[in-house]
């Protein structure tokens, strides 16, 4: 029995269309209007570096293993979420006054 490739078919509910239906659902239909590029140029894709400072500190065992597996869970590096937090607690201070 031959497919009919000009029937129309219903959606199929995993991903939409069916084996048989000759329309490309990523191709492109209708007139197309070229839009100018908006994405910045790599360098500014970054903000910059703010002034750091490299310290040795000494914390304790299971605080550094919540923000490693924190960090895992997130995708994240493990080193940056403790400096956020820190950044956090400054900011929150300074602007209190306290």
């Amino acid at each position: 029995m031959k497919k009919n490739k000009n029937k129309v078919r219903e959606k199929d509910p995993y991903d939409g269309y069916k084996d048989d239906d000759p329309s490309d659902p990523d191709f492109p239909v209708g007139k197309m209007t070229r839009i100018p590029n908006f994405l910045p140029p790599p360098e500014e894709l970054f903000p910059p570096k703010s002034d750091t400072v490299k310290v040795t500190i000494v914390l304790k065992k299971a605080s550094v293993d919540f923000f490693r597996e924190a960090a895992r869970k997130h995708h994240a590096k493990y080193q940056r979420m403790i400096r956020r937090v820190l950044d956090g607690y400054v900011a929150r201070y300074r602007s209190s006054g306290n």
